[in-house]
């Protein structure tokens, strides 16, 4: 009886050393999304004829990512939806109404991962709660790693790229108006930047490296530009 015991007293406090020990050891380093690099690509048909596509820009949120240990990466994203643009004045007021979107009541989407699985170095299914218009659903997305590098504009932090895809209903987030106007199934393309966050004794080397030369063709600037510069046009034959 004593024997039995000691060792469920070592395996509580085993399985309490995995717990505690778990989340700092798979959450990997911290990186904050780049809301200027970071845009949702949404189509939906419109009556059949066309798909409709529309973008959000402005998405912010923390990854926590080691691109070795992919099931330890966790996300939180917050998606503005009042800034969602469909090319039309009028159709983004429409798609704002209290009938669709209803951005007044829910301005915002957010998306909390719960589960990532690697599918190969660079790609990985993640799935979590999506919340939006009220309602929180599970949403699982196909996500690549475009690129993990320093980047190359001031201020040369070191920067992620993610293009993620997905597809949801609208009716199951309750947004079910206009049924013979607008598809039910919604699918979503999201590009996204994240630049790796600091601590006040990281001494990544991607961070630390010397500063590459100035490229003349770009401003003289001490942080990087919100935007990117345009490109030079190709003389005409």
């Amino acid at each position: 009886m004593r024997q039995a015991l000691t060792r469920a007293v070592r395996v509580s406090a085993a399985l309490l050393a995995l717990l505690v020990a778990t989340p700092s050891a798979l959450a990997g380093d911290a990186w904050s999304l780049d809301p200027v690099h970071t845009r949702v690509l949404f189509t939906v048909s419109h009556a059949g004829f066309s798909n409709a596509l529309g973008t959000i820009s402005g998405s912010t949120g923390t990854l926590h990512f080691d691109r070795d240990h992919w099931q330890g990466a966790r996300l939180e994203v917050t998606v503005p939806l009042t800034r969602l643009d469909l090319g039309d004045a009028g159709w983004n007021t429409a798609v704002l109404a209290g009938n669709l979107l209803d951005g007044e009541r829910h301005p915002v989407a957010r998306f909390v991962s719960t589960k990532v699985e690697a599918v190969d170095a660079d790609h990985a299914r993640a799935c979590g709660e999506l919340s939006l218009h009220g309602v929180t659903r599970p949403l699982c997305m196909d996500v690549t790693l475009n690129a993990l590098k320093r980047h190359p504009l001031p201020p040369f932090r070191r920067t992620a790229g993610f293009t993620a895809t997905a597809t949801l209903s609208r009716a199951e987030f309750g947004i079910d108006a206009w049924k013979s106007v607008i598809g039910d199934e919604v699918q979503l393309r999201i590009e996204a930047e994240a630049v790796r966050v600091r601590s006040a004794d990281d001494d990544d080397p991607l961070d630390d490296a010397p500063a590459p030369e100035p490229d003349p063709t770009l401003p003289a600037s001490s942080s990087q530009p919100t935007r990117e510069p345009e490109p030079v046009p190709e003389p005409t034959p």
